[in-house]
């Protein structure tokens, strides 16, 4: 009796280390739930349509480009490049451009200024974020305190010291000037950056964000630096 009784409490205890180390595993590696509520689903679920439809304009676009281009060239090969190199220039920002849009000015809040509190240079993520709801939101073209944004700008800390394709943002009011598609567009654009949590996130580095009301043409100055083009080179 005395072995079979050893021999049981064993396997037990074998038994119950097992199940204790299975539910010790079970508590330091919980399934990861979505903790989103219906709102927040909504709101992911409506950027990701709006990138969808992007792209699918943008595939248009481009396929509609094609075929112009191959209809150009079977008539005047150099008037065809010289329209495509106008439109290239154009889309890559070295030219001006006018069109419907915002403006938003970005200022020091005069209850930070009244306490005496010291204002820091504009964060560079909170400029990123604002860049990325906009283009999100249908802008077309941006510029921030006068350097037009395009897609090889860098926005980043140097030393305390916010900066844009080299360019210092460190004097108020900062002016982003923003182009949309069209008027529809830009009444969208307004409607929509106006409740973007971005601009809560401004306020707590006491800073306030004005958005003025759509206008029918905005000037957006050229990109005045040359552009570096790496990982590409000509075909024989």
């Amino acid at each position: 009796m005395g072995t079979k009784f050893k021999l049981s409490m064993t396997v037990i205890s074998i038994i119950i280390g097992f199940m204790l180390a299975i539910q010790f595993q079970t508590i330091k590696k919980p399934k990861v739930r979505d903790t989103r509520d219906m709102w927040e689903l909504r709101e992911d679920l409506l950027k990701e349509q709006d990138l969808q439809s992007k792209l699918l304009k943008e595939i248009s676009s481009n396929e509609e480009r094609i075929e112009k281009y191959e209809a150009k060239v079977k008539d005047s090969k150099e008037q065809a490049l010289k329209e495509t190199l106008d439109e290239l220039k154009k889309e890559a920002g070295q030219t001006e451009v006018n069109g419907p849009g915002i403006v938003i000015k970005i200022d020091v809040l005069k209850e930070a200024l009244l306490l005496g509190e010291k204002v820091k240079d504009v964060s560079p993520v909170l400029l990123k974020r604002l860049v990325n709801d906009l283009n999100m939101y249908g802008a077309k073209q941006i510029s921030i305190d006068g350097e037009r944004v395009i897609n090889t700008t860098v926005i980043r800390d140097i030393n305390g010291d916010t900066k844009i394709n080299g360019h210092s943002i460190n004097q108020y009011p900062l002016e982003v000037r923003v182009i949309a598609e069209n008027s529809e567009s830009a009444d969208k654009l307004y409607n929509r950056i106006q409740v973007s949590p971005v601009i809560d996130e401004f306020f707590v580095d006491n800073l306030q964000v004005k958005i003025g009301k759509p206008e029918e043409s905005i000037s957006i100055p050229a990109y005045d630096e040359s552009i570096r083009i790496r990982y590409m080179k000509p075909v024989k």
